[in-house]
């Protein structure tokens, strides 16, 4: 089995919707150990919808859309790390986090911490927008502090060329292309644009010599 973490550097950046062109992209399973907020779809049904691909049940599906660790407090519960061992599938595991990496599980435990215990290379998904090379690079140095191997940046949203390479060149990371924002927003559209924009090739590479290591 070969497993790929997808985070990014804050939340409502289009990690989910680079989730699903992944998962579509290797045909791959996913999974969202902690959905927070029943609203509308959750995620898992974004990503099921858009790839049509099959996505595992959340290990915790709570209904405040707020950090986990609030949303289980809300409902009289905590979330146990300890339950959620990224799972076996055959081919290729897509385990997205909730928000950016120092957002809590518990008053303990960050998911930082539950992906640096996972051991998994790990996607960083970053906006083009102002302030996100501060937020791109600080990340990518608490991974790295954290012990967790980094396949690359994904940069969504309008072209940033200059922003781009700076992010690339301050943090030693490989560009692993960047998703436009899609006017229309079907599978297909998605597949295109992910073809089209992201180097899919590296992210092939890092699972390989992962199954390697």
């Amino acid at each position: 089995m070969s497993r790929l973490i997808v985070t990014g550097t804050d939340t409502g950046i289009g990690k989910t919707i680079f989730s699903a062109g992944l998962v579509q992209a290797l045909g791959a399973t996913y999974w969202k150990p902690v959905q927070s907020g029943l609203e509308e779809e959750t995620d898992s049904q974004i990503v099921s919808r858009l790839s049509g691909r099959p996505a595992l049940p959340e290990g915790y599906l709570l209904q405040l859309p707020a950090s986990p660790h609030l949303s289980a407090e809300a409902e009289g519960a905590e979330i146990d790390p300890d339950s959620l061992p990224l799972p076996e599938v055959d081919g290729v595991l897509v385990a997205e986090g909730a928000g950016g990496l120092m957002v809590p599980l518990n008053r303990k435990v960050l998911y930082l911490d539950l992906f640096a215990r996972w051991g998994a290379p790990v996607i960083l998904c970053a906006r083009t927008q102002l302030g996100t090379i501060n937020h791109t690079l600080l990340s990518l140095k608490a991974l790295r502090d954290a012990g967790c191997p980094v396949v690359g940046v994904a940069f969504i949203g309008d072209a940033e060329p200059m922003v781009e390479e700076t992010i690339c060149q301050f943090g030693q990371v490989a560009h692993l292309g960047r998703l436009p924002v899609l006017g229309e927003l079907t599978s297909d559209a998605l597949a295109v644009a992910f073809q089209a924009s992201i180097r899919v090739d590296l992210i092939r590479e890092a699972l390989a010599q992962g199954e390697m290591a």
